[in-house]
């Protein structure tokens, strides 16, 4: 029996990739002054000097910007300018700056599933960037429990799971990532409800979780997600 629902929050309750998509065409447009794009493999150098400093600026703006810079001097062999530094520092701000913007339809869809079982928010990124966001969204009153983690991977969920005092089986998550949301509560004997975005982070998009699991699946809008639980709930409790 499912007893607890997850929520992710970038670009599940409100939009998020792309505004860093956008930043990495700026960052691109930047570069380009110097190196020729069609030589140099920016985006996959910008990418490898993310995942390298994942470990040490966690996700989230301020260490994508840290990363445009370092990457910029790198490809560039120093002779970026530091008027142009400024300018990747600046598009870094903006990504901080970002509105927060809804998916259509889904307030209404964390309502309904909201009346049925106890709801926790569990987002990962900046802290301040994060708490902003969740202040912005308007929906942190549909929420017992908002947690904010530096990484989604098991040992965060079974972490998260003996504090709710639940076992994994009583859980279900609800996101866009397969790789953070979805595959990591699957692997512990949990619950999940894919629901994909148009634009997906590249890093995010290297999972091992194969198609078709029975513990897992996919709606195409917000509004379908009530329904998509309702149906993961009833197969859990038919298993029980």
């Amino acid at each position: 029996m499912i007893k607890m629902i997850g929520f992710d929050g970038d670009d599940t309750l409100w939009h998020s990739e792309g505004y860093y998509q956008a930043a990495s065409a700026a960052f691109a447009d930047i570069v380009g002054r110097y190196v020729d794009l069609g030589d140099r493999g920016v985006h996959d150098d910008m990418l490898a000097t993310e995942r390298r400093n994942l470990a040490l600026f966690g996700y989230g703006a301020k260490g994508m910007t840290l990363s445009m810079v370092e990457t910029a001097i790198a490809v560039t062999d120093g002779r970026i300018s530091a008027k142009d530094i400024h300018r990747l520092v600046e598009i870094g701000k903006g990504v901080l700056r970002h509105p927060v913007e809804l998916l259509p339809g889904i307030r209404a869809a964390v309502e309904v599933v909201g009346r049925e079982f106890p709801l926790v928010l569990i987002t990962k990124g900046d802290l301040f960037h994060q708490e902003q966001k969740v202040e912005q969204s308007g929906l942190s009153d549909l929420f017992r429990r908002i947690e904010i983690v530096s990484e989604k991977h098991e040992r965060t969920y079974r972490r998260l799971f003996e504090e709710f005092a639940i076992a994994p089986e009583q859980f279900l998550m609800v996101g866009n990532s397969l790789r953070s949301d979805i595959e990591p509560v699957v692997r512990l004997g949990g619950w999940g409800v894919h629901v994909p975005y148009h634009v997906t982070w590249s890093h995010e998009l290297d999972h091992g979780l194969e198609p078709g699991h029975a513990h897992v699946a996919t709606v195409e809008a917000p509004e379908h997600i009530p329904q998509a639980v309702a149906a993961l709930a009833g197969t859990a409790a038919a298993g029980a």
